[in-house]
């Protein structure tokens, strides 16, 4: 099979996998939704322990479709350069997707929390990440207010210590680290090594 036979072997396996991980992350949204929802309704009706679950299934939500992020990214990186690959040994750019994703959605490349660039990078897409955020954050917040109010006096103080002291370990964590990974450009800065030395670049 000819170099460029594989190239675009590979750029549909790429673009499959942005479409795959694009439905995957609001698949997660809207499960994270609905369970929010179950356990808030739950814990209204009078079943005080289930806002308990509140804060760590919004954390949860917001690390998965993080993660859901990362593939797209990853995907997204790849099918670029197979794009240029191609392009020139076809003498045109006949490829342009990786192009409008980066104007349109948002760009490679750049600092950014996972999916939101700022400046001339800000679109729809970092947008839409943006609302997800705050009401996850929203979530995590009352439900914590919630256990507060309720829940902690069903489980006692003892064990209300140690759901908060894991859950703040578990919160500073996945921050940190989502830190590191994408404003901090940890990620991308992988990817950009190996496809520069695979590709010439």
């Amino acid at each position: 099979m000819k170099a460029e036979q594989l190239a675009a072997s590979q750029l549909r396996r790429m673009r499959g996998m942005t479409a795959l991980y694009h439905r995957l992350f609001f698949s997660d949204v809207r499960f994270t939704i609905v369970a929010l929802l179950a356990v808030f309704a739950a814990g209204s009706a009078g079943v005080e322990p289930m806002f308990l679950a509140a804060a760590p299934i919004a954390l949860l939500g917001g690390a998965q479709t993080a993660f859901d992020a990362s593939y797209l990214i990853f995907a997204r990186h790849y099918a670029v350069r197979l794009e240029a690959r191609l392009n020139k040994s076809a003498g045109e750019d006949v490829l342009i997707a990786g192009k409008l994703e980066d104007s349109y959605l948002f760009p490679l490349g750049e600092r950014k929390l996972v999916a939101v660039a700022t400046g001339p990078g800000f679109s729809w897409f970092g947008y839409m990440t943006i609302l997800y955020t705050v009401l996850g954050i929203s979530a995590f917040v009352a439900g914590i207010a919630a256990s507060a109010a309720q829940a902690f006096d069903v489980i006692g103080s003892q064990w209300a210590a140690v759901y908060l002291g894991v859950l703040g370990l578990l919160t500073a964590t996945t921050m940190a680290v989502g830190w590191w990974w994408f404003p901090g450009g940890e990620g991308e800065r992988r990817l950009t090594k190996i496809l520069d030395d695979s590709f010439g670049e």
